[in-house]
């Protein structure tokens, strides 16, 4: 009996110690656990990109979680086990106890919890997918860049939204793959209000070593640069770049040695500062941005056939620019009930804040580009909004229209002011408000950047262009706070007869273009006091409103293109105007009162006749055109009046015969006055040429004497028709019309005569090398009598000829002929004498048609080594008569023949 009592206290005693056990690995399986979380806790700060979690702490935490597992089954075995047996578990747990206090003794982890991450070289970022090719192209050419050790700076610039941050964070990730060609790849996003300490913490954190925030700014900037420098091959990402930045005052190396600096923005002129290579992100083409819509609206849509044709429209009112693609798609997701997809469309195309959320999230986005612009430029990018969608706007039309507007600085010549209108619209560019339009010298604004500036300038803008209405807005949308109202390029539209005069006192800008009004209410402008700017051109009007006669702070006033306009009101109260155009109209005699318009500077009249003693009162005319392209009258004007415009700085007109001119051109030279442009005609027997030079001459009908002649010393194109010249017919007509020292046109390149009688002999040879050196185009049409167009001086029989075919010939050098046109000339015999060979290496065509007589074309031909002859590199077409007459023609050199492809004329001039 006492055998088995003992026994049961034995095993009493064994279970009292189990359970004592138990406790003790449960308390300190407890206290393990809360060390694994502080070590937990120290890791965060601890596990930076570029480090990684030490084995021995990684197995550490392994063998936590396993402890823990075991422990867990051993609780449940013991909880099956009768309490008389519990004692057989504890070896068990003594065991674990064991183990629970070796794993709390290896985590004191007095070392750190981390080391060196070697294959980490950068942060990956999220990424969406890439859409369209010319994506593609642009990601492979920014890839290329930074593949070529040479390229240190790249510059990736659109406009905003275009989706610069989404090809480089791609890039971004591709980069972190080459850890054998960089050692760390930055990414920094820049807010738009640049912080320098903001940059330079980012960047040294991301390399490790943060910087002191007390130290002194130029300090700090040489640490980060030490930093860059000393570790290697560096990928420097700048996002979002808002101006231009120093990298001196950063603490940035100028990239060398395979090192990167990346800069996205919207400025081009950020680009140019830091000297990057340039990378522009382009809209998306019209498939590709169907295609994304259609991700992020969802496939099924193609379902519903009644809803794809609103559907593709709202698509195409996002105008191809991912954030705008994105945004609307994603807030019509799940959408297909026909009406909302109308309001959505509805909402677009009037950009009204509603479901679409394209107002906050894309158009508030662009306004940051405008923000950024200076006053004055933010204006003219404004008054681009006045044209139509999809507008292709001529540059040089708006440039002349901010110019009127006053929105270019008054300067002292147009040529300044239009310079300076030119630096503004590239600033637009390079800030990817403006972009290139489709035609040359155009520019356009994207659909997304009109709706934009509309909302800025709502509701002081009116713009209703190209929307072909038939008659302008209702009288509640003239409401007394408009600025500026377009209605250009709404063909046939009508002002109704009975229309109350808008009430717009604070109306400064009123275009009225191409509209082909018919009439206009000579009430209209009763009630706009304050007009500036009136654009009526290019409309069917017989009369203007008597109206307008009091618009006294009117400074432009364009009525040109308007072939029925023959009635003007007087004009004698609009003192301030600065600008008048009525080129192409009836008008036939210069407005009442404008005598008193001192302040012109700019008059554009068609016109039959100039009363003498007006034109020299605008003393401030720069710029003075007078044509009569429609009439049966010439309206000539008077040289000394003409030259008494010591302002003017373009001239289109006619003199009535040669002493004007020299009257004009001797006013013109006695105070070294030049004029930026001029096309003059002199005579009364208008013909019309064909002239690209900006400094024309053209003699129609003259009466020319020897000597008697002044040409502007800038001369670029004369034109000689139907001359009535009376001089010796041996004589060369040029050195008998301009001889020396009156000679020596440097500027003149084109020549044109056309049916001139009497002239035999156009140059001699001395007269056309010293007085028109840099001669390009020379044309001689229909001069019956004329025989030699480069005579010959006995001078010159006695030089030295040149060897091979042209042994025998003299070289007459004509270096910078272009283009040499000879046509009805029934007497020509010869260009230029027998001896002589003319050398020409820039001529690019030659036309010869009906001049019977001339058997030789006197060109110098090229010798090589082995004999063989070549034309000029130059020269592209040769065209002549006949197939008989190119046979019968003779060339120095035997097998000249042979190298021409001649093309035969069949059609008569």
């Amino acid at each position: 009996m006492d055998f088995v009592l003992n026994k049961v206290d034995k095993h009493w005693d064994n279970h009292r110690s189990f359970d004592q056990n138990l406790i003790t690995l449960k308390r300190k399986l407890e206290g393990l656990n809360a060390l694994k979380e502080d070590t937990e806790s120290r890791m965060r700060p601890e596990l930076l990109p570029s480090k990684k979690l030490k084995k021995e702490v990684h197995l550490w935490l392994k063998n936590i979680e396993r402890i823990n597992g075991e422990i867990q089954n051993l609780e449940q075995r013991v909880e099956k086990t009768p309490i008389f047996l519990c004692g057989f578990h504890t070896e068990n747990v003594l065991k674990k106890i064991h183990e629970v206090e070796e794993l709390l003794q290896q985590g004191r982890f007095d070392q750190g919890l981390v080391v060196d991450e070697f294959t980490w070289i950068g942060q990956a970022l999220a990424t969406t997918t890439l859409v369209g090719k010319a994506a593609e192209i642009c990601l492979k050419e920014i890839w290329t860049y930074l593949m070529d050790d040479d390229i240190g700076k790249i510059g990736v610039w659109g406009m905003g939204g275009v989706g610069k941050t989404t090809i480089m964070k791609i890039i971004n990730n591709q980069l972190l793959k080459e850890t054998e060609k960089f050692k760390i790849v930055i990414w920094i996003t820049v807010s738009r209000e640049i912080n320098i300490s903001k940059i330079q913490n980012g960047i040294s954190r991301k390399m490790g070593v943060p910087l002191p925030e007390d130290e002194d700014k130029t300090i700090r900037a040489g640490m980060l640069y030490e930093l860059l420098t000393r570790k290697g091959r560096y990928v420097l990402i700048l996002d979002d770049l808002w101006d231009t930045l120093s990298l001196e005052e950063l603490g940035i190396p100028q990239p060398s040695n395979g090192s990167k600096l990346v800069v996205t923005t919207r400025m081009r002129d950020v680009c140019r500062y830091l000297s990057c290579r340039e990378v522009k992100m382009p809209t998306l083409p019209k498939q590709d941005a169907w295609s994304l819509f259609l991700e992020k609206v969802g496939q099924d849509v193609l379902e519903y056939e009644n809803l794809l044709p609103i559907v593709k429209s709202v698509a195409e009112q996002c105008a191809g620019l991912p954030l705008a693609v994105v945004t609307v798609a994603s807030s019509m997701k799940g959408k297909r009930d026909i009406h909302e997809w109308r309001n959505a469309l509805n909402e677009l195309s009037r950009r009204v804040k509603g479901v679409t959320g394209l107002d906050d999230m894309v158009l508030r986005q662009l306004q940051f580009s405008y923000d950024h612009l200076k006053e004055r430029v933010q204006h003219c990018f404004l008054y681009c909004a006045l044209y139509p969608r999809d507008w292709n706007i001529s540059e040089f039309e708006l440039i002349k229209l901010w110019i009127a507007e006053g929105l270019v600085e008054e300067m002292d010549s147009q040529k300044a002011e239009l310079d300076q209108g030119y630096t503004i619209l590239n600033k637009l560019k390079n800030n990817c408000l403006l972009e290139n339009g489709e035609s040359i010298r155009c520019v356009k604004l994207h659909d997304l950047v009109r709706d934009m500036a509309l909302r800025i300038t709502r509701p002081q803008f009116l713009v209703r262009a190209g929307l072909q209405l038939k008659e302008i807005p209702h009288e509640r949308e003239w409401i007394e706070d408009l600025e500026k109202v377009s209605l250009m390029f709404n063909s046939h539209l009508q002002i109704p007869s009975q229309i109350s005069p808008p009430k717009c006192q604070m109306l400064t800008t009123l275009l009225l273009s191409f509209c082909y009004i018919k009439s206009i209410p000579d009430c209209f402008f009763e009630q706009m006091k304050g007009l500036k700017v009136l654009d009526l051109s290019f409309n069917s009007i017989k009369s203007l409103p008597s109206s307008i006669s009091n618009l006294e702070a009117l400074t432009v006033l364009l009525v040109k293109g308007c072939p029925p306009l023959e009635k003007l009101p007087s004009f004698s109260k609009l003192e301030a105007l600065k600008k008048l155009d009525l080129k192409d109209t009836k008008i036939k005699n210069l407005p009442h009162g404008v005598e008193r318009l001192v302040n012109l500077n700019y008059l554009h009249l068609d016109v039959e006749e100039v009363p003498s003693g007006i034109l020299s009162k605008l003393s401030c005319l720069r710029d003075l055109v007078i044509v009569d392209n429609h009439k049966p009258h010439q309206a000539c004007v008077k040289g000394d009046e003409i030259g008494e415009l010591r302002r003017l700085e373009y001239f289109k007109g006619r003199f009535y015969d040669m002493n004007e001119l020299n009257t004009f051109v001797q006013a013109l030279q006695s105070r070294g006055q030049q004029l930026n442009g001029y096309h003059i005609g002199v005579g009364d027997e208008k013909v019309y040429t064909q002239h690209k030079s900006e400094k024309h001459v053209e003699l129609d009908g003259c009466k020319i004497c020897r000597d008697g002649v002044e040409f502007p010393s800038d001369l670029q194109h004369l034109s000689i028709n139907h001359g009535i010249i009376d001089f010796l017919e041996k004589e060369a007509f040029f050195p008998w019309f301009i001889s020396a020292p009156k000679g020596m046109f440097s500027c003149l390149k084109e020549i044109y005569i056309f049916e001139c009688e009497k002239i035999k002999k156009l140059f001699t040879r001395s007269w056309v090398l010293k007085n028109v050196p840099n001669l390009e185009v020379l044309t001689v049409w229909g001069c019956d009598q004329m025989k030699e167009i480069i005579a010959s001086e006995m001078e010159f029989v006695e030089e030295e000829g040149m060897g091979g075919s042209n042994s025998n010939a003299i070289q007459l050098t004509l270096p910078k002929l272009r283009i040499l046109k000879l046509l009805y000339l029934a007497q020509l015999k010869s260009i230029c004498s027998a001896n002589r060979v003319m050398v020409c290496d820039s001529l690019e065509e030659i036309i010869i048609h009906c001049c019977p007589k001339l058997q030789r074309i006197p060109l110098y031909l090229h010798l090589h080594d082995a004999g063989q002859a070549s034309p000029p590199p130059s020269l592209k077409g040769l065209a002549i008569t006949s197939k008989e007459y190119w046979e019968s023609l003779k060339w120095d050199h035997p097998n000249a023949k042979s190298l021409f492809k001649p093309k035969f004329l069949s059609w008569s001039l």
